[in-house]
């Protein structure tokens, strides 16, 4: 599978972009999920956005990378989604190289996340360690998460 990456900023964003973003968003965290939440949130404006988009230019992953003081003291990557398309091809481990190499590149050394606790094994292989008990999101058992680079 072929994927294309691109990070923008939130100035940077089409509403074409906007609106596959959106719906992947709605796809998984809402309808896939059931789980009816406040996406928009006022965090996507203080975000870069990481796309990666399919030869015939549907969008097959998306993560936010939420800048310092936002969600947290450090960076934090939000909103990570991968089209029902492509589970289990890699898509997800190659979002997130994505976005650990954008931290790499600009050295930044600590990132936070809040993980769905299902997701802690997948997290972790990118170097992040639980720092918090469980505690519930819109009704979903997740945790905190930190990498520090070594």
């Amino acid at each position: 599978m072929n994927i294309t990456w691109h990070i923008h900023a939130w100035q940077e964003l089409s509403t074409e972009m906007l609106y596959a973003i959106l719906a992947l968003r709605a796809e998984v965290f809402v309808v896939e999920q059931n789980c009816p939440y406040q996406d928009v949130d006022g965090k996507d404006l203080n975000s870069l956005h990481v796309l990666g988009y399919a030869e015939d230019g549907s969008l097959y992953a998306y993560a936010r990378l939420v800048m310092p003081g936002v969600s947290y003291y450090e960076w934090s990557i939000g909103r990570v989604v991968t089209s029902p398309s492509v589970r289990r091809t890699g898509a997800g481990e190659a979002l997130m190289r994505v976005c650990m190499e954008y931290f790499s590149e600009q050295h930044i050394a600590s990132v936070r996340i809040s993980a769905q606790s299902y997701l802690h094994d997948f997290y972790s292989k990118f170097g992040f360690v639980r720092v918090s008990e469980e505690y519930l999101e819109d009704d979903i058992p997740h945790m905190e998460m930190l990498f520090t680079e070594s």
